[in-house]
């Protein structure tokens, strides 16, 4: 019953577009073909004026009127509907499944794909694939979305043969041209040897895997220990710093408390002297009053009786025991709290040294988790930068020490590293190895992996001719023009060293230092400040030169040579 299904399905299946007929038409040589299929076969045979059939090949002279075939039509879809109620779900392709190439509108899922005929098959149109193909040996392989890959470009043959002497795939016929001679197996026989090597390789990643993780872990525990601890000294400081202000605030009222006592005990007996000189004049006032009106009586007995009363002036009381200044002066007082602004701000830039140099040796400390899981980190500092101090003793500065490793990307072909990548030796030959877009190829010049964006200081061994700089990452790194020289543009800051001379460099512009003869060099780098010191270590720190400027990026020290041998160890 199967079998007669199969034989009626393939009776109205159009040879073209391997579905059951859509409107079917019925060409002189006998074939059945949808409406559609058949008119596209014959439009592209219009250029040469002879049609034929696709599936018996018989020609035709002339282009057949086609007519719709009701009959087989009618069969068709009444075969159409009993396949769509006997036939089960279908399974329609979802992402990442490979679609079947020969299903129209929605796309089954496919589950074959042949190599010959380079497409892929559902269930349906595999079997009738096969039934189309019946004498034929075309390979099937599992369904696959790389079918082209599975190709050979030149001969268009199946890769069925890999080449262990040039590491790839190939057909037949390469094996007997261009791969003559060279080891080689079958596609299956070197899957099944890289296979078991997966495994071992597979393991390997899994154990560095585990290690990352832990070292993950480690890391994220220290850096939640630093914030916690940040926190809580955040919380501390802030709690200090505001019983602080209430005392100075407490201070404050009681200064103003008592300049308004002084002010207010002087206004009073400012006052009452007035109001007694204020009396005063008003009698003096009053008795020239009358004796105005006594210098106009012409009566000389009345005169004289008159006379003598206003003539007495009133009795003046003594006001010299009240006096008051002209300029009340408070110059003590303001000169007492001066006094005590400058103590505070000498305690303040005292303490906050000590303050910052605990804080960065718990940066440090965290660093340090960071560096033993091997993670990279650009040197940098708190906010509270601003209000440090430069360091003026070795002491002060090498609590400001960063750690950093020399970049092998960047080194040109000349320079040795070794020591850990933290020592360069220019050396007479070069040597074989890869060039990077980072690489110096024309100034014989290395960078540091690590960047400064904050404090940092660092000491360096030297040794005959060379460069100990700083320098933007944007740096350019090919070629021997000015734009990739340490010191010779405006990317770069540069202490040139040699036995008979030192000067320094930057943007093109060189400043003659005294002699150098030290070969222990210490930088400073204050990225927020904008200042860059290079000093000569011995027995003290001596001061070669200062630069005050805008650093806009981050930093990365670096090292050139001029001459050989030349070399420079980082301490």
């Amino acid at each position: 019953m199967a079998a007669a299904s199969s034989q009626e399905e393939e009776s109205f299946t159009c040879p073209v577009c391997l579905e059951l007929l859509r409107d079917s038409v019925t060409i002189p040589c006998g074939h059945n073909f949808c409406m559609r299929c058949i008119k596209g076969c014959w439009d592209q045979e219009d250029s040469i004026g002879e049609y034929s059939c696709p599936l018996c090949k018989h020609t035709f002279s002339a282009r057949h009127v086609l007519y719709k075939n009701p009959l087989i039509a009618e069969v068709v879809e009444r075969f159409r509907k009993s396949r769509i109620q006997a036939a089960p779900a279908r399974c329609y392709a979802g992402p990442g499944d490979v679609e079947c190439d020969v299903c129209t509108g929605r796309k089954v899922k496919a589950v074959k794909s042949c190599l010959e005929c380079l497409v892929s098959y559902c269930d349906t149109h595999l079997k009738t694939h096969n039934e189309l193909h019946p004498g034929r040996k075309h390979t099937v392989i599992d369904a696959t979305g790389q079918l082209q890959e599975r190709i050979c470009s030149r001969h268009k043959k199946v890769f069925e043969i890999f080449c262990r002497t040039d590491q790839s795939c190939i057909c037949y016929l390469c094996m007997v041209d261009d791969h003559k001679g060279h080891d080689t197996v079958t596609t299956m026989t070197e899957w099944g040897n890289k296979k078991k090597g997966l495994g071992q390789s597979q393991r390997r990643y899994q154990h560095r895997i585990q290690e990352r993780e832990k070292e993950l872990q480690e890391l994220r525990k220290a850096v939640e220990t630093l914030k916690s601890c940040a926190q809580a000294a955040v919380q501390e400081s802030e709690r200090m710093f505001t019983e602080m202000m209430r005392s100075i605030e407490r201070r404050r009222s009681e200064v103003t408390e008592l300049i308004r006592a002084q002010e207010k005990a002087e206004v009073s007996r400012a006052e009452g002297l007035l109001k007694r000189l204020e009396q005063e004049i008003a009698e003096l006032k009053r008795r020239d009053a009358e004796m105005k009106q006594l210098s106009q009586i012409e009566d000389d007995i009345h005169f004289l009786k008159t006379f003598s009363s206003v003539s007495d002036p009133p009795q003046s009381k003594n006001l010299s025991c009240i006096t008051v200044s002209q300029s009340v002066s408070f110059d003590a007082v303001t000169e007492s709290v001066s006094t005590l602004k400058k103590l505070l701000e000498d305690i303040c830039k005292q303490d906050i040294m000590k303050i910052s140099a605990a804080g960065w040796s718990c940066s440090c400390h965290v660093l340090n988790v960071v560096s033993s899981a091997h993670v990279m980190f650009s040197v940098s500092v708190s906010d509270g930068q601003a209000l440090i101090t430069e360091p003026v003793t070795r002491e002060d500065f090498l609590q400001y020490s960063c750690h950093f490793t020399l970049d092998p990307n960047t080194a040109h072909t000349l320079l040795h590293l070794s020591a850990g990548n933290r020592r360069v030796e220019r050396r007479s030959r070069s040597q074989s190895c890869p060039k990077y877009p980072d690489t110096f190829d024309g100034w014989c010049q290395v960078l540091c992996r690590e960047g400064v964006s904050g404090r940092c200081y660092w000491e360096v061994e030297w040794s005959g001719g060379g460069y100990i700089a700083v320098s933007y990452k944007s740096i350019s790194r090919k070629g021997w023009g000015d734009e990739c020289g340490f010191g010779w543009n405006d990317q770069s800051w540069s202490l040139i060293l040699s036995s008979s001379s030192s000067s320094f460099t930057h943007n093109n512009k060189k400043t003659k230092l005294p002699l150098v003869a030290t070969s222990r060099i210490g930088v400073y780098v204050d990225h927020r400040a904008g200042t860059l010191a290079f000093y000569s270590i011995s027995d003290t720190m001596t001061l070669l030169h200062r630069v005050h400027t805008t650093f806009t990026h981050t930093l990365y020290p670096g090292f050139g040579f001029y001459s050989t041998p030349s070399s420079v160890k980082l301490l």
